[in-house]
């Protein structure tokens, strides 16, 4: 159940950082976090009052919290680089996140088997050479570089912080409630900041409310595929080893590749197709191991 639990998870980010990447093409990042966050707070919050969930609140929440806090900055990060570089450079560059969760599996106690650890090193590798290590070239490029990197020590530190946020389903869907408030706290001041600053919340072609009216589905989906796949990968990481668990929720970037080859005609490089197969022999290993 682990294996598949983290492979749902590395589809639903996946999927979601492909729609994240193109709506940063026409809205605002933070105005797509806020938005996208805020409508999973409205279905959470649902499923918490009918859940009951309430009755789980405890000391744990406190990492669902420092998890909705890092969440805003990391998405705003990984958004922003999306829309400045290809989304198959840049994803599997913010996967290298997953060093964050193995670390802490580790010094939990987490012992991989052999046919597991060679597992982890090939699919890590293979999800960073999926992307084309294509780190030279303009001022923007190295900026979506730096960006990226921020974005994925912060989603590694998610990763981590929300598996330890709850020990029951009812639990999990009040820690993931906790969070997205905590998100949209956080985006929503930061997008207030923004806008005092002189930024945007809205489009500049004039689309203004319009724009973001049309866009609801697409920011709903984002919103909910993450809360998703937070929810898929808690499940995993409680159900067996932190580090295959974290290896395999963080396969996404290959999702959001071949996203990007089929819908935006994106093509693969002979590096990007290796290092996809690369990860594939490391999923194997890693569920077989």
């Amino acid at each position: 159940m682990t294996a598949l639990f983290a492979l749902g998870t590395s589809l639903l980010w996946g999927l979601a950082d492909f729609g994240g990447g193109l709506l940063t093409r026409r809205l605002p990042a933070l105005t797509v976090v806020v938005v996208s966050q805020s409508i999973a707070v409205v279905v959470l919050g649902a499923v918490v009052l009918a859940t009951g969930a309430f009755d789980e609140a405890g000391p744990r929440l406190w990492y669902a919290v420092a998890a909705g806090v890092v969440g805003p900055v990391a998405m705003l990060a990984f958004y922003k680089a999306l829309a400045l570089g290809p989304m198959g450079v840049v994803s599997p560059l913010g996967s290298l996140g997953v060093v964050v969760p193995v670390g802490v599996g580790l010094m939990l106690g987490d012992r991989p088997g052999l046919l597991q650890f060679a597992g982890i090193a090939v699919a890590v590798l293979g999800v960073v050479l999926a992307g084309g290590p294509e780190l030279r070239g303009a001022p923007v490029q190295r900026q979506a570089v730096l960006l990226t990197l921020v974005a994925a020590f912060g989603f590694g530190a998610v990763m981590a912080l929300i598996s330890e946020a709850s020990t029951t389903l009812t639990g999990l869907f009040l820690a993931l409630f906790v969070q997205r408030v905590a998100n949209v706290a956080v985006g929503g001041a930061a997008l207030w900041v923004s806008v005092r600053r002189g930024g945007r919340a809205l489009p500049e072609d004039g689309g203004g409310l319009r724009a973001i009216a049309a866009s609801l589905p697409a920011l709903a989906f984002i919103g909910l595929a993450d809360v998703a796949a937070n929810g898929t990968y808690a499940l995993a990481a409680q159900r067996g080893p932190v580090t295959v668990a974290a290896v395999l929720a963080s396969l996404y970037p290959v999702v959001t590749a071949l996203a990007a080859r089929g819908v935006l005609k994106e093509r693969l490089r002979a590096v990007q197709a290796a290092g996809a197969g690369l990860a594939l022999v490391g999923t194997v290993l890693l569920a077989t191991g």
